[in-house]
This record gives structure tokens, C-alpha cells and sequence, in this order.
């Protein structure tokens, strides 16, 4: 039986010296067709079109031979190494690593790409892709059949980005085109493909860790209204509503935990606090407001903290309809009528706040009847000047959390 096999990346380069032993040694070879038409394959080897790598894995693992599967580009990251190094199995792996697609996409784009996120998407997984793309100013999304460029175009909607497509990377049919998102669905691309997505201005600080950006945001979260600077024509943020204290904001994060991956809906942004902030956290924003100054402060704020967040001008609950889904949502404006509409949507969780007992049993109880499980805290806040222990801040909100049950169909 098969106790050992070699995983050869290829990224349309001549293979190497090692590739090439293990190759003619091989009794057994899996991989995509234009890997199976390699001539160095020996003649007698059993070929398996590689589709499910699980089942691959199994029909190796029962192989009394030498094994060999061929994978474009690095076949260690977001390849099929993981997949065969299962305990299930029972395989030692051998790798020969191949560049990446990712890597390869970039230099044709002239490009750095360690400030990029990179991606999977699948059908089961595209909306979370595009919502990285929405979030971030530079991302590599690895496409699949039914979650390519053309989908990731059309998700994106009114939302604006360059797509740098690189069709069939490292074969005789590779291609490079640029086109804005809104017309990637105007062509058929050919798989595999890499998307880099690019919107925003993308930093030339070189930073110290892939992937994020580099330091230089205030410390902490839910932070204090002078935190946040100048707000829209050069003036004060000035003071903020009772649903944006750094208090409530602060259990209203927590409750909510924005994450990547996620989309964030802020309804009634007000001065843009918390979408800046739940955009800080990498999750995709909309800010709605019915106050076109609201959602100018919102951009600016997403500006001065270098974040990506799209905002929505009009009132809720109607202007909700077009809205892609969430996975989380503030209510920060528009009472029990828009948290109702709000939970007709099914998101994950929402958080509210109410300025009496009978506006929060009211919003309670209509989240209870749309089977979520509630919470309701009496938030007390007073903020003090430590020097002479006088009063300076005082913040009282009933604190609404919402919860959808896992596995109740939805």
C-alpha cells in the first residue's frame, strides 16, 4: 500500500530536476488533464483525472506503487497538501513547490502584494469573497466555476473596482486583462483564473505583516469623540447621540463582533462612529442615514482612518430593500419599524438601544417573535474628572441584542 506521496506544483516552467525523478519513478499520477498530457509521464503509469482530492487520497492511499499528483502553482497554499495530509489517509507527503497563481498574478500586474488579503471563492463562499473585496483596497481572490470574475462583478454592484483578471496563468493561453467590476460580467473567462481586486488608495508603506495595514490607528475601540477629529467642512465631530457614547458603542461592538468575511449594515450612522470602527475590525460597511451631511461624515471618517465603507443615502426601512444581505446589524435610528424590517432579513445578530423600558420591551418583543433570542441590558455610564471627583458625562440606554439560533432552518 501507498505510504508516501509526492505533490509537484507546477507553475508552467520546466520542471525541475526533482520533479522529473519523481515523475519517472512514478507508478500512479493524478492531476488535471493539462498535467496528465505532460511527456514526462511514464507510459505505464495509471492516470486519475483529478476532481475530489478526498477521493484522489483514497485511491492513493490503496495504491501499491509510487504515487505522484501534480497541482498548478504551489500546491501548499490553498492546494491539495492540506487535504492529503489528513490522518485519514495515513500518507507522508513530499512537496515540490511551484510560485504561486497569487504570486504569479501580481508580477504580471508589477505589483507588491504582502499589504494584499488573499481568498477562495466558491459558490458557498463568494458572498464572503466579495465582502473582503468590498472592505479592502487590495485583494487576490482564487476563483472556482460559478464564482468567478463575472460574479464577483455583479455582487459588488454599485460598489467600484478594478478587477485585474489573469486567465490560465503559466500556459500558452494565458491572458491579462483590466476592466472596472461593472463590466467583468460583460465577458466569459476562461478557468482557472486569479482576480486581483484593487479599490482605493492602496498604501506605500511597506508595514511589517501580510496582509494588514500598517500601524498607525489610534489604539483601542470604541474611542472617545475627539478621537475621531474633525468632522464634515473642517468642524468638530461635536457631540455625539446617546446610541454613539463610547460606552454603548463599546458593548454594541462587542455584542456584534464584526469580522472579515462579514457585512456590517449601520442604520442611522449619525456622525459615522461605528461604521469607521466596525470597518476597522476588516468587515464591509454600509452606513445608512437619511442625512446626506451624516453620510459625508461617514466617508470622511472612513477616510481619515484608512478604511473602505459604502454609504447609503435615504430612510429605512425602505431604502433596506436593495440592499445586499448582512450578517450583522446596529440599528442606531428608526425605532421598533426598521428592527422589525431588519429581522425580516435574518441577519446573524443585531444590536439596538432604546431611551425607555417601553421602547425596548417593544423592540424586545417583536425580535422575540421573529425567533431570536434576546438580551436586554441597563447600560449606566458616568464619566468623572478624577481631579476633583465632579460629574462630567452621564449616558443611561437600554442595550438590545439579538441573536438568531443556529440550526432553526435559516
Amino acid at each position: 500500500m501507498a505510504d508516501r506521496v509526492t505533490v509537484i506544483g507546477w507553475d508552467g516552467s520546466p520542471l525541475t530536476d526533482a520533479a522529473r525523478s519523481a515523475l519517472g519513478a512514478a507508478t500512479l499520477v493524478a492531476g488535471a488533464a493539462h498535467h496528465l498530457a505532460l511527456p514526462e509521464i511514464p507510459a505505464g503509469a495509471e492516470r486519475i483525472r483529478l476532481g475530489s482530492v478526498s477521493l484522489a487520497g483514497r485511491r492513493i492511499a490503496r495504491h501499491r506503487g509510487t504515487a505522484v499528483v501534480l497541482a498548478d502553482g504551489d500546491p501548499g497554499f490553498f492546494g491539495v497538501v492540506r487535504t492529503l495530509r489528513a490522518p485519514a489517509f495515513g500518507l507522508e507527503v513530499e512537496v515540490v513547490p511551484a510560485v504561486s497563481s497569487v504570486a504569479q498574478a501580481f508580477a504580471r500586474a508589477g505589483m507588491p502584494w504582502d499589504d494584499a488579503q488573499v481568498v477562495v471563492a466558491h459558490r458557498r463562499t463568494l458572498r464572503r469573497a466579495v465582502n473582503v473585496c468590498r472592505a479592502h483596497t487590495k485583494v487576490a481572490v482564487l476563483t472556482s466555476p460559478g464564482a468567478g470574475p463575472a460574479e464577483l462583478g455583479l455582487l459588488l454592484g454599485p460598489v467600484q473596482r478594478t478587477f485585474v483578471i489573469c486567465e490560465e496563468l503559466g500556459t500558452a493561453r494565458e491572458q491579462v486583462s483590466v476592466v472596472t467590476s461593472d463590466k467583468a460580467a460583460d465577458h466569459t473567462w476562461r478557468d482557472p483564473n486569479v482576480v486581483i481586486v484593487i479599490g482605493g488608495p492602496v498604501t506605500a508603506d511597506t508595514g511589517w505583516i501580510a496582509g494588514r495595514e500598517p500601524a498607525g490607528a489610534p489604539r483601542g475601540w470604541a474611542l472617545p469623540a475627539p478621537a475621531f477629529g474633525d468632522g464634515l467642512g473642517g468642524g468638530p465631530v461635536g457631540r455625539l447621540g446617546e446610541g454613539e457614547s463610547e460606552r454603548v458603542r463599546a458593548i454594541q461592538l462587542a455584542r456584534l463582533g464584526p469580522r472579515v468575511g462579514d457585512l456590517v449594515w449601520d442604520i442611522g450612522s449619525g456622525a459615522g462612529v461605528f461604521a469607521a470602527e466596525a470597518a476597522r475590525f476588516g468587515a464591509a460597511v454600509i452606513a445608512v442615514d437619511r442625512d446626506p451631511e451624516a453620510c459625508a461624515r461617514a466617508e470622511s471618517l472612513a477616510r481619515r482612518f484608512r478604511v473602505q465603507l459604502q454609504t447609503v443615502h435615504g430612510t429605512a426601512p425602505h431604502v433596506l430593500e436593495d440592499l445586499p444581505e448582512p450578517d450583522v446589524v446596529r440599528v442606531g435610528g428608526g425605532g421598533a419599524a426598521v428592527v422589525s424590517a431588519v429581522a425580516d432579513r435574518r441577519p446573524e445578530r443585531i444590536v439596538t438601544h432604546a431611551a425607555t423600558r417601553d421602547e425596548a420591551e417593544l423592540v424586545g418583543r417583536d425580535l422575540t417573535e421573529h425567533g431570536y433570542a434576546v438580551e436586554c441590558s441597563l447600560l449606566q455610564s458616568v464619566e468623572l474628572d478624577t481631579r476633583a471627583w465632579t460629574e462630567r458625562e452621564r449616558a443611561v440606554a437600554f442595550v438590545i441584542t439579538a441573536e438568531r439560533p443556529s440550526g432553526n432552518g435559516d
